[in-house]
């Protein structure tokens, strides 16, 4: 498995990392065996990043992976987590929960320290809160050793530099805005570059979007999206491929994103998906799903408080 340096951090995480939201069952019902088995795999694949977040399973993922993890030397694997998003409408980003969460998190995991804590999904809530409290209270902890760096996720762009222009940040993780249908992350990469700001990129199949795979009930894709979507699967399936693999490898294939991180509790697929970004980029299909998708280039939409999004153009 290829590695990557992560901005300024010193670290270096393979191109493919491993997500454990779906240890939670985000997606979907799993069977215990495989979610700890799926883990495992992805070890046994070079994907030595795991990222997961109090949020998944409501705790049920770290804890999850608490399991996995127990007889895996620490020094094999990056650790990240999240704190500040607990349930659909709970969050808490204080100072006082910041040490609360990461003990908890330490305890479920069963680890003496984590890699990299992420402000997860901070455009729920006044994110000036997070510039003046939650980063200073992370900083702090740093100190205590209890993590190595810190950095914020969620879905809006307009976030990243809201906070960026105001303090620093080791890294950032964006989701759904590097794939085939949403580039938008890579315009940012010039801004983090420049403060020295690892990129983080996750969900390249944009919840199943650009898979043939039935989207999860809360996804938020128009008909139009959906439409256009399939009718770019049909036309990968009738050229041999599926549409998933097209898309990992993409996402994967852009050097400026230290790592592109997808999960699944079938192990199956882990190893799938190990061996896809092995093979070569159709680069003929690739300019044709573009075109296709031409139409909903860039589309995203509103998550969070209305004031924190980026302006979402009309299609």
């Amino acid at each position: 498995m290829q590695h990557r340096p992560l901005g300024q951090t010193g670290l270096e995480l393979p191109i493919l990392g491993f997500g454990a939201s779906s240890l939670g069952q985000e997606f979907r019902d799993v069977d215990l065996g495989e979610a700890l088995a799926s883990v495992q795999t992805a070890l046994d694949c070079g994907m030595n990043y795991i990222d997961t977040s109090p949020y998944y399973g409501r705790g049920a993922s770290e804890v999850l992976l608490g399991f996995a993890l127990r007889n895996i030397p620490r020094d094999s694997y990056i650790l990240s987590t999240k704190l500040g998003r607990y349930a659909p409408q709970h969050f808490d980003f204080s100072a006082k929960r910041v040490r609360e969460s990461i003990d908890v998190s330490l305890e479920r995991m069963k680890v003496d320290h984590i890699d990299i804590m992420l402000c997860h999904d901070i455009e729920f809530v006044d994110m000036q809160q997070i510039v003046d409290e939650t980063l200073p209270a992370l900083r702090k902890e740093q100190e205590r050793g209890t993590i190595r760096f810190i950095g914020v996720s969620g879905y809006p762009m307009k976030m990243f530099k809201f906070i960026l222009d105001q303090t620093d940040l080791d890294v950032v993780l964006s989701y759904n805005h590097y794939t085939l249908q949403n580039d938008m992350f890579a315009g940012l990469i010039p801004y983090l570059k420049a403060k020295g700001v690892g990129a983080m990129n996750a969900a390249p199949f944009s919840a199943r979007l650009l898979t043939n795979a039935p989207l999860p009930k809360w996804h938020k894709a128009t008909p139009q999206v959906r439409e256009i979507c399939a009718r770019a699967a049909k036309h990968c399936e009738q050229a041999g491929i599926d549409i998933a693999r097209l898309a990992l490898q993409y996402s994967v294939a852009n050097p400026d994103m230290t790592t592109c991180i997808t999960g699944s509790a079938n192990p199956a697929r882990v190893r799938e998906w190990a061996g896809w970004i092995e093979q070569p980029l159709d680069k003929q299909l690739l300019g044709e799903v573009l075109e296709i998708l031409k139409p909903i280039h860039n589309w995203h939409y509103t998550e969070g408080r209305p004031e924190n999004n980026d302006p979402i153009a009309a299609h």
